[in-house]
């Protein structure tokens, strides 16, 4: 008996076999990279000398289970290895909420308006 298959279900199941020559990344796969990277920042941290909790603030980002997972890691090791904390050269900043992008001319103009006088907000209406 010859089995007899349509030719896109065979054409589908080569594309299919072929998706991580595509450049298609599975969620396992992007799982286990999201997993090493809050790993290694959580390591990166504690050999920083930072506390765990900056390390949150720092990298929102990141998964909070690989970092402390990264961060105890290190401290184990550094404990066992009598290895002391490295300070960081740069100063850590937490990324700063983004706003809404104002026009630049009406900055300049509320940057050079004193500072006493009340905004058009805070004016009370004129009473008739």
């Amino acid at each position: 008996m010859r089995l007899s298959f349509p030719p896109f279900v065979l054409t589908a199941c080569l594309l299919l076999a072929g998706c991580d020559l595509l450049g298609i990344e599975s969620p396992e796969k992007t799982a286990a990279a999201r997993d090493a990277d809050g790993r290694a920042i959580g390591g990166a941290c504690r050999h920083a000398g930072r506390a765990i909790e900056d390390c949150y603030a720092i990298y929102r980002k990141a998964d909070r289970a690989a970092i402390f997972a990264g961060w105890r890691d290190m401290n184990d090791y550094m404990r066992e290895n009598k290895i002391e904390p490295v300070a960081p050269q740069l100063t850590a900043q937490a990324p700063a909420p983004r706003t809404a992008k104002a026009d630049p001319a009406t900055d300049k103009a509320s940057a050079e308006a004193p500072r006493t006088a009340p905004r058009a907000r805070d004016a009370k209406p004129a009473e008739s």
